[in-house]
């Protein structure tokens, strides 16, 4: 069993940075103290629950669509509800929050180009079982405890189904999307993104995983039906009575003691000794994960965040920030009768079980996947110098982390215009790794090149510490969402594509995107 002194001490050296004043690290510390033990990981019996699959979603019909009336589109209703649910089977039910009645929610399962309209119906209580921070923007105590907000992330997506953090339902309201689904084959997910209560609604287990598939893609003939299992991870901390413990007041960042896959504590997979197409996604609040297996495991990444790489890539490990995917042939055909560990830096994740007996294996893993066209840095009509900034004032009630040193409510400085192409250019003054995510569009990065922080913050003056590096072979596909490394600038081309609008981007550390690590954006059409 742990308890709080790992919380309690990485607090008490950020408040003391940050200058807040000793009765507010009081009574912090005093909450934390008296809130129940949790539960340590290694007291956990592994790999006793099998690994659950997301149940797909149906339709319930046949609705016209915003963009041609005459061509009616699949129309879910999905029901955002309380529920409990073991995470592992020697706990009680955790209470959670769900789309659908599970964490993860409902799987969508589309083809690209064809359109869908999703209601969502919040039946959720009228008060948050987390603690809610009314200092943190956007969560005032004149708003409602209880907000929900849909985003489908890596979407794209007309800007009135894009999930606005300020177009929030309360329960008993519902609201319904429509998503396009013009754009390659990939995994996205969707999650909450109600202004100032992300990170516990998503904590709470409001995330999904949302499946685009093509024609191209199928010809591929990768491993697919049974063969190919999403694995989203996160990590929580969960007490001694099973129940989901949220650290308050609000942290940097939050990470738990307790691993999921799935929503289950060290799960385990059967599978067959023949190749398996393994899609992960990092729904983590703010854990950076680095997977690999045991030796002599072969991994293939053949794609990430917005579909396949132009061809597989033989890897030993695998990084994800939050929100990154990546898209994995793992062939067990040489491991016949072994257990293999999935593995984090910090944990243990799951086993696969091979069996024994060979099998036939009809998928095939390309050499080539698809053609991926390298934009070019003379395509962009505007370069944008952007800075990711820490103010050293954070904790509660004050911004102390925010892009380009301007707070959420400023009105909008980011206009770039439908159809043209812009270098973003994401300098991090901060020691912290920032995944960064842009709403609607997808992206390429052009490379990262560490800079002197001390230098640029005393005078204004770039020096740069060395070359510029590209990017690694595994992000040479299309992204939506980049880790921006501490003390470097990383750059992005984005050709801003689909429509024009409002829409956000913001760092996906849920911590730092509740305080103000997030900006509106708006794509002006053309002319304007």
């Amino acid at each position: 069993m742990t308890t709080r002194r790992s919380f309690l001490r990485q607090s008490a050296t950020l408040v003391a940075a940050a200058g807040v004043p000793r009765a507010f690290w009081r009574l912090a510390r005093h909450r934390a103290e008296s809130s129940p033990p949790v539960i340590d990981p290694a007291s956990l019996e592994r790999f006793v629950d099998p690994l659950p699959l997301p149940v797909l979603a149906r339709p319930l019909g046949r609705r016209a669509a915003p963009e041609n009336s005459r061509e009616p589109v699949p129309f879910y209703r999905v029901s955002l509800r309380a529920t409990s649910q073991k995470l592992h089977r020697d706990l009680s039910p955790t209470n959670l929050w769900t789309y659908g009645g599970s964490v993860p929610g409902v799987m969508f399962e589309t083809q690209t180009g064809q359109g869908q309209i999703v209601e969502w119906e919040n039946d959720l209580p009228p008060r948050h079982f987390l603690p809610v921070d009314h200092a943190v923007h956007g969560a005032g105590p004149d708003t409602p405890e209880v907000r929900t907000v849909v985003h489908l992330h890596g979407g794209k997506t007309p800007p009135e189904s894009d999930g606005y953090p300020e177009e929030w339902s309360v329960p008993g309201q519902s609201r319904a999307y429509y998503y396009p689904n013009q754009q390659d084959a990939t995994l996205l997910w969707y999650h909450d993104h109600a202004i100032g209560i992300t990170r516990l609604n998503i904590y709470a287990g409001l995330l999904g995983l949302y499946v685009i598939r093509s024609e191209e893609e199928r010809q591929l003939q990768l491993p697919s039906g049974k063969y190919e299992v999403p694995l989203v991870l996160f990590d929580r901390h969960v007490r001694l009575d099973g129940q989901l413990s949220y650290p308050y007041p609000w942290m940097a960042e939050v990470r738990g003691e307790v691993p999921l896959v799935n929503g289950k504590i060290f799960p385990y997979l059967e599978v067959e000794p023949r190749k398996y197409r393994i899609r992960v996604l990092n729904a983590a609040n703010g854990r950076l994960y680095r997977l690999s297996m045991p030796d002599g495991v072969e991994i293939y990444q053949i794609g990430a965040d917005q579909g396949l790489l132009p061809a597989p890539v033989l890897v030993t490990q695998v990084e994800l920030a939050s929100a990154e995917r990546a898209d994995l042939i793992i062939d067990f055909a040489p491991h016949r009768g072994n257990r293999l560990q999935l593995l984090d830096d910090a944990f243990t994740l799951m086993e696969f079980r091979v069996s024994a007996a060979p099998v036939a294996d009809p998928s095939k893993l390309p050499a080539t996947l698809r053609t991926v066209v390298r934009i070019t840095e003379s395509a962009a009509i505007k370069t944008r110098w952007l800075t990711l900034d820490e103010l050293k004032k954070g904790m509660s009630g004050t911004a102390g982390m925010l892009l380009n040193k301007t707070p959420w409510h400023v009105p909008i400085t980011e206009k770039p215009v439908l159809g043209s192409t812009e270098i973003w250019e994401l300098a991090n003054l901060t020691e912290d790794v920032h995944p960064i995510h842009l709403h609607l569009v997808r992206f390429q990065i052009l490379d990262r090149r560490r800079f002197d922080v001390f230098q640029y913050v005393s005078t204004g003056t770039l020096r740069y510490r060395g070359p510029a590096i590209p990017p690694e072979v595994s992000e040479m596909g299309w992204k939506d969402t980049v880790r921006v490394d501490p003390q470097t600038v990383t750059r992005i081309v984005v050709p801003f594509e689909g429509y024009s609008g409002r829409y956000v981007w913001h760092c996906h550390n849920l911590e730092h995107e509740d305080n103000e690590m997030m900006r509106p954006y708006a794509v002006l059409a053309a002319g304007n």
